[in-house]
């Protein structure tokens, strides 16, 4: 049986409506949450589909425990504490840490 999931313009297309849906949470979640929620875990069933990581920015805005788009002072809380950006989850109080300061290479 063929993989047709993985043809040279899909990955990119992919990437494309991942993006696409992560604004679309953006712009839903004032009205409503759970939309916006839906949203993230279709972007994510999309990334696993066709086997592409969802870019770091992306990857930032919603919780890895129980998947809710995150918006800071809404759902979420976010805190510098030594060296380290600490967003906690107000959902299901998941606390994600990422480091401060030091470059990429």
């Amino acid at each position: 049986m063929a993989d047709t999931t993985r043809k040279s313009g899909s990955r990119r297309l992919a990437r494309e409506r991942i993006a696409v849906l992560f604004a679309r949470a953006a712009e839903f979640y004032p009205e409503s949450p759970d939309r916006s929620n839906r949203c993230v875990e279709l972007a994510r069933k999309i990334g696993m589909r066709h086997r592409i990581r969802i870019e770091r920015p992306l990857k930032r805005r919603f919780c890895r425990r129980c998947y809710a788009y995150l918006v800071p002072g809404s759902n979420a809380r976010v805190r510098v504490h030594r060296g380290r950006v600490v967003v906690t989850c107000l959902a299901c109080g998941h606390r994600s840490r990422f480091p401060v300061g030091r470059p990429r290479q």
